[in-house]
C-alpha cells in the first residue's frame, strides 16, 4: 500500500465516524511562546484542552505536520543514524473533545489497523498503565479490560509513568495512555525472544504506531493533579512507521516516502545507498532533514542566528555538511531536493507547491554561506592542529569547531583522524554540558497554578470597539524569571490588544475600586487567553470586584497607524514589483514598522520611490476603514483579501479593506488612511534569498524624521559657510580629501622603504638564520605589507617587528621565510603565541606568518630576547 492511499484511508475512516477533517497547522507556531514548533498533532487543539476555547467540533482527525528538534523531543542527533527517527514528519490523530472516550478509540483502532489497513493481529502489542502509587494514580484497569476484547492478555503489557502516562507540559492537561506497538522481526527472531520482552526498549523493529491518549486530569504547578471536567481523547499515530509497517520495510527510508530522495541523492552524488553504512546515514540525513527545512520556511521561518530560525540553520547546516563530509557534494545540492518534495507532497500540502521558488532560494543561499563557514572552519582545524601539543585535541578546541562553525564531534574526529590526531571527547562533552546548562538557566522560569477568581472561560476582545470599560479579573497567576517577579491576569472581555500577528500587545492601567492605578506593562496571547502583565496585584481591595481599564490611546494609535500602512505598503509593492510579492512577516509597534516580503533582486532607489509614493497617495485619498469581522473564508478570498500561507485560518475570518487594499487581518488600525498623515521608508534590505525588509515610519514619527532632516542641512550650510549648491561644495571636499589620500600614500611608501631599509641593516647573522627585530609605529595593514616585502629580499628571515599602534594598543609580528620554518621545523603561529605573553596578550596565525595583539609596551624588548633565544637553540 503506497503512502498516499494510507493518507487517505485513515482520514476517511475517522470521516466516516462523524469526525470533521481539519487541515493541518502550520508546523511554526507564532502565537503560542510555550514552544517553536508544532511537535504534536493536538497542538492546534491545545487552546481547547485547557478549556479557553469552545470545540468547533465534538470529533476531529487531520495528517499534521510536526517538528521535534528541541526541547523536551529532541531527537536530532539520532536522525539519520537510526532507521525510524525523524525532525519533520507527519501524525495522523483523531480527537475527542469531551464526547467519546476509551472505549470507542481503542475500538476504532483495532479496526482501522486490522480490518482496514489489514495489519496482521498477531504482531501487535498494547500496553496500559500500570498505575503510580506516588502520584496515588491507579491501574488502568479499564483500558486493560477493554483491549482484552481484542488482544491476548499475554500481549497487554503493563507501562510505567514514563511510557504510559502522557504530559503536555509541566502544568496542564494529562492522563493515562495506551500504545500499539507491532513486531516486524522474521519469524527466527520472534521464536527466540518474545515480543513482548521489546515493547518500549528501543528495538529498532519492535516499535511503537499508535498512542492513544487519554486526558483526564489536570496537573497543577505544584504537581498535584486534578480531574478535568470533561474527558478527551488525543491519539497520535507516525505516518512514517506505519507506511513502514503497510509497506512491509525494515526501515522508515526504505518506503516509498523517502525513496525518491535517495534516489535523486544518488544521481547527485554518485554513491549507493545500501553499500556502505557511513553514505548510508549521509542519505538519510539528507533525506530527512530537507522536508523538515522546506516546511518551515514555506510556513514562514527563516533560518537565523536565534530562536526557531536557528533550529531551522542548524537542520540545513547538519544536511549540508553530511553532504560535503561524506557525499563528496562541494557545490550547493541541497536546495535542488525541493523539487522532488513539490512532486511528493504539493498535492496534500499546497505552501510547499505555492512557495518552491522561494523555498529553494533561501536553501541555496544558506548552502553558499555554510559551505564558505566550512572551509573556513577546515582551516581552523588545521591552525588548532598546528597550536597542538602531543596528539589529541583540546575539548574546548573541538567545542569550539562546533559551536562556531557547525562541526559535529565525529566530523571533528574523522577530520583528526586522517591528521594523525584524536579528540578529546570527554572535554568537549564538559564544555556541551555547560552551554546547555546555561540555556537552561537562561530559560528557566517558574509559573504558579491559576488562582481562580470566576467560572468566566476565555477572554473577549472588545478593543476595535474602545479603549476602556469596566473589567473583572477572573483569574490571575505568579511567574517569576531572570527578569524578576509579574502577574499575569485575565478578564472576560477586555479592550487591551494581545501581541500577536507581528502586532504588539497594548499597555496602559487599570484602575480599581479605591482608585488605586496599576500599570498594565503590556499583553500578550497565550492559547487564546489574552494575558495583562501587571508587576504586583491591587492591594486592599477586594479582587473580585469591578476595575476600570484604559488601554494608553497615544501608543495604540501610532501602532494602528503603522499597521494600517503596512497593508497600503503591500499594496504598493505588488503594483511596483508584481504580483510575486508576498508578506513573509512583519512586525508593527508605537516607532514603526518592518515589513517582509518575497522579491528576488534589491530594489532601485527609483521603485522605493514610487511605492513610497503610492501609499502618501492612498493616505491623501482618505479611504475610510471598511471592516467585516464574520465573513467566511472562502468568499474572503475569493473577494480579493490577501492571506498567508503560514497562518491557519478558521471558517470565518475578518477582513480589512482600505480602497483596493483588501486583507485578512485581526489587528488594530485607523478609521481612514488620513489618519496615518505620513509614510516614509528607512531602509530597505535583504535578510534571506528572495526575502527583503522593508522598515518604515508613520505619522509624528515621520514628520519628525523630515524635520531632523531640515535641521541637518541647516547645519552643513552652516559648514559649507552658507553654500546654497551643497551637493557641489560636498563633492569638492571629496576631491580634496581624496588628492589628500594620494599624497599620504606616497608618503607612506617612502617612510616604509626608510624602515625596510634600515631593517636590512640591522640584520644579525645567526648561524644561516638572517634574525631582524625592530619597532614601528604603523598601521597594522602597513607592517604586514613591510614584513612581506622584507621576505622577498632577504633569504632566511626571521623577523619579529613590534607596534606601537597608540598608548593602549601594542602589536607583535613575526615572519619566517618558508624553506627556512620548514628545515627548522618552526611554526610562526605557535611561537607569536609564545611571545605574546610578553606583552600580556595572544595571538596565532600560519606557518610563516602570524601576528599577536597585547597591551604592555615594555615587554617588546623581552620578547625580542626570546626570540633571539630561540634562534640561537637552532644551531
Amino acid at each position: 500500500m503506497k503512502s498516499q492511499e494510507v493518507r487517505r484511508l485513515f482520514l476517511d475512516f475517522f470521516a466516516s465516524k462523524s469526525h470533521h477533517v481539519e487541515k493541518s497547522a502550520p508546523i511554526v507556531l507564532k502565537d503560542d511562546p510555550t514552544l517553536m514548533f508544532t511537535n504534536a498533532g493536538m497542538n492546534q487543539f491545545k487552546d481547547i484542552f485547557l478549556g479557553h476555547a469552545a470545540a468547533k467540533y465534538p470529533r476531529a482527525t487531520d495528517t499534521q505536520k510536526c517538528l521535534r528538534v528541541s526541547g523536551k523531543h529532541n531527537d536530532l542527533e539520532e536522525v539519520g543514524v537510526d532507521t525510524y527517527h525523524h525532525t519533520m514528519f507527519e501524525m495522523l490523530g483523531n480527537w475527542s473533545f469531551g464526547d467519546y472516550f476509551k472505549a470507542e478509540a481503542i475500538e476504532w483502532a483495532w479496526e482501522l489497523l486490522t480490518k482496514v489497513y489489514k495489519i496482521d493481529p498477531s504482531i501487535l502489542y498494547v500496553t496500559v498503565f500500570e498505575g503510580d502509587e506516588k502520584e496515588n494514580l491507579a491501574f488502568d484497569t479499564q483500558a486493560h479490560d477493554l483491549w482484552k476484547r481484542y488482544v491476548p492478555e499475554e500481549r497487554i503489557i503493563r507501562g510505567n509513568k514514563h511510557d504510559n502516562f502522557w504530559e503536555m507540559g509541566d502544568q496542564g492537561p494529562c492522563g493515562p495512555s495506551s500504545e500499539i506497538h507491532v513486531d516486524l522481526r522474521s519469524a527466527e527472531e520472534k521464536a527466540q525472544v518474545a515480543g513482548a520482552e521489546l515493547v518500549n526498549k528501543d528495538h529498532p523493529q519492535v516499535i511503537e504506531i499508535w498512542n492513544l491518549v487519554f486526558m483526564q486530569y489536570n496537573r497543577k504547578a505544584d504537581g498535584s493533579l486534578e480531574p478535568l471536567p470533561h474527558n478527551h481523547v488525543d491519539t497520535g499515530m507516525g505516518f512514517e512507521r506505519l507506511c513502514r509497517v503497510l509497506e512491509g520495510k525494515h526501515s522508515n527510508y526504505d518506503t516509498d516516502i523517502f525513496a525518491p530522495y535517495i534516489h535523486a541523492l544518488e544521481q547527485m552524488s554518485g554513491k549507493k545507498y545500501g553499500e556502505d553504512l557511513q553514505t548510508d546515514i549521509a542519505i538519510r540525513v539528507i533525506s530527512d532533514h530537507i522536508r523538515a527545512v522546506a516546511f518551515a520556511i514555506a510556513d514562514g521561518q527563516l533560518p537565523t542566528n536565534n530562536g526557531a530560525g536557528y533550529v531551522i540553520r542548524r537542520i540545513l547546516r547538519r544536511a549540508v555538511r553530511y553532504g560535503y563530509s561524506f557525499l563528496g557534494l562541494k557545490e550547493p545540492f541541497f536546495y535542488r531536493l525541493v523539487d522532488v518534495i513539490d512532486c511528493e507532497m504539493g498535492e496534500s500540502f499546497p505552501e510547499i507547491r505555492s512557495s518552491r521558488r522561494l523555498v529553494e532560494n533561501v536553501i541555496r543561499e544558506e548552502e553558499l554561506s555554510f559551505l564558505n563557514t566550512l572551509e573556513k572552519g577546515l582551516s581552523r582545524l588545521e591552525q588548532i592542529i598546528g597550536e597542538t601539543k602531543g596528539k589529541e585535541i583540546a575539548g574546548e578546541k573541538v567545542f569550539e569547531l562546533y559551536d562556531t562553525y557547525g562541526f559535529p564531534l565525529d566530523l571533528t574526529a574523522l577530520l583528526a583522524k586522517e591528521k594523525g590526531y584524536q579528540v578529546d571527547i570527554e572535554g568537549f562533552e564538559h564544555h556541551m554540558a555547560e552551554q546547555k546548562e546555561r540555556a537552561r538557566r537562561a530559560a528557566v522560569s517558574k509559573i504558579e497554578d491559576w488562582e481562580i477568581l470566576s467560572d468566566d472561560t476565555g477572554s473577549m476582545f472588545i478593543g476595535y470597539d474602545t479603549l476602556e470599560c469596566e473589567v473583572k479579573i477572573s483569574k490571575y497567576r505568579r511567574v517569576e524569571n531572570k527578569k524578576g517577579a509579574f502577574y499575569q491576569v485575565v478578564f472576560p472581555i477586555t479592550p487591551f490588544y494581545g501581541e500577536c500577528g507581528g502586532q504588539v500587545g497594548d499597555t496602559g492601567y487599570i484602575v480599581a475600586p479605591n482608585g488605586t492605578k496599576i500599570e498594565v506593562l503590556g499583553t500578550v496571547k497565550e492559547n487564546n487567553l489574552s494575558l495583562h502583565i501587571i508587576k504586583s496585584l491591587p492591594q486592599g481591595v477586594d479582587l473580585t470586584g469591578t476595575f476600570h481599564a484604559v488601554v494608553d490611546k497615544q501608543r495604540r494609535n501610532a501602532t494602528a497607524a503603522n499597521h494600517s500602512a503596512t497593508h497600503l505598503l503591500q499594496k504598493a509593492l505588488r503594483t511596483v514589483l508584481g504580483t510575486h510579492v508576498e508578506q513573509k512577516g512583519s512586525a508593527v509597534g508605537p516607532e514603526g514598522l518592518r515589513f517582509d516580503f518575497s522579491h528576488f533582486a534589491k530594489m532601485t532607489d527609483q521603485e522605493l520611490q514610487k511605492v513610497e509614493d503610492l501609499v502618501n497617495e492612498d493616505i491623501k485619498e482618505g479611504y475610510p476603514l471598511k471592516e467585516n469581522r464574520d465573513v467566511k473564508y472562502a468568499d474572503a478570498v475569493a473577494d480579493g483579501a490577501m492571506a498567508l500561507f503560514s497562518e491557519k485560518y478558521g471558517d470565518s475570518v475578518r477582513t480589512i479593506r482600505f480602497g483596493q487594499s483588501v486583507e485578512l487581518c485581526g489587528g488594530t488600525h485607523v478609521d481612514n488612511t488620513m489618519r496615518i498623515r505620513l509614510f516614509k521608508i528607512l531602509s530597505e534590505g535583504g535578510i534571506a534569498a528572495g526575502i527583503r525588509r522593508i522598515e518604515a515610519i508613520t505619522s509624528d514619527a515621520a514628520v519628525s524624521f523630515y524635520k531632523k532632516k531640515e535641521e541637518e542641512l541647516h547645519v552643513l550650510r552652516d559648514v559649507f559657510k552658507g553654500n546654497r549648491d551643497l551637493e557641489k561644495a560636498a563633492m569638492t571636499v571629496i576631491m580634496e580629501n581624496e588628492n589628500l589620500k594620494k599624497e599620504l600614500g606616497g608618503f607612506m611608501k617612502e617612510k616604509i622603504s626608510m624602515i625596510k631599509e634600515n631593517m636590512k641593516r640591522s640584520i644579525h647573522t645567526i648561524g644561516d638564520v638572517n634574525f631582524i627585530y625592530s619597532t614601528v609605529e604603523l598601521d597594522p595593514l602597513f607592517v604586514k605589507n613591510l614584513l612581506f616585502e622584507l621576505d622577498s629580499e632577504v633569504e632566511n628571515l626571521f623577523a619579529v617587528v613590534g607596534n606601537k599602534e597608540n598608548s593602549y594598543k601594542i602589536g607583535l609580528s613575526v615572519i619566517i621565510s618558508k624553506d627556512l620554518a620548514k628545515a627548522k621545523g618552526w611554526h610562526a603561529g605557535k611561537i607569536v603565541k609564545e611571545l605574546a605573553s610578553c606583552i600580556d596578550g595572544n595571538g596565532g596565525g600560519q606557518e610563516f606568518y602570524a601576528t599577536a595583539g597585547g597591551k604592555k609596551a615594555d615587554g617588546l624588548s623581552q620578547a625580542y630576547t626570546k626570540a633571539e633565544d630561540l634562534v640561537n637553540e637552532s644551531l
